[in-house]
């Protein structure tokens, strides 16, 4: 059973037996050598924090009762980036939504959750698209845990927010921006 954190490993039975030289992974699974895995890209999730983080259920208990229709839930997402060293981004998932809307609101939150990405051997022309699409798309899953359990510790069921196209989000705020650039005439 594999644990997170914890190494993958091969039964046993197919591993060599130990002779009193080392092995490594590599040569257990005869796959190369130590200079290929120092040209392979990577990216490496070094630590993963919650900045920021508000759950509001103003109308308790009276919006804990039976409701009458099921609310409008909305909710928004903006992903942050910033370089703080040569290999090193922090990225944000900024996550905001809401049940309700005036007097019926039953819930809203603000998740700010962000995560520490070491990135190598990336060229230089992929490296925005990998820090804006792959990194939130690493942190996603455990952003949408947090909310799913503040929301069900609000007294509602759990809110388990649908995955996110992070490259369609990507392309969109890429095309927002080109249309905000004035075009030059020629």
């Amino acid at each position: 059973m594999f644990h997170p954190g914890s190494a993958c490993r091969q039964p046993a039975s197919v591993l060599p037996a130990a002779t009193g030289d080392s092995f490594t992974m590599a040569d257990a699974q005869g796959n190369g050598d130590a200079a290929q895995a120092d040209i392979a890209p990577s990216i490496n999730a070094m630590v993963q924090y919650t900045k920021d983080f508000s759950f509001e259920n103003p109308n308790a208990p009276r919006s804990l009762g039976p409701q009458e229709k099921a609310p409008n839930i909305a909710i928004q997402v903006n992903v942050n980036a910033r370089q703080v060293a040569e290999a090193d981004f922090e990225v944000n998932i900024l996550l905001e939504g809401s049940a309700g809307e005036g007097a019926g609101l039953l819930f809203k939150f603000e998740l700010d959750y962000a995560g520490l990405f070491r990135l190598r051997n990336i060229a230089p022309n992929d490296m925005h698209p990998v820090v804006m699409i792959e990194c939130p798309r690493l942190l996603f899953p455990f952003a949408r845990q947090i909310i799913a359990d503040a929301v069900r510790a609000g007294g509602f069921p759990p809110l388990y927010i649908d995955p996110i196209d992070f490259a369609a989000l990507y392309r969109k705020r890429l095309s927002e921006a080109a249309a905000k650039v004035p075009s030059s005439a020629s």
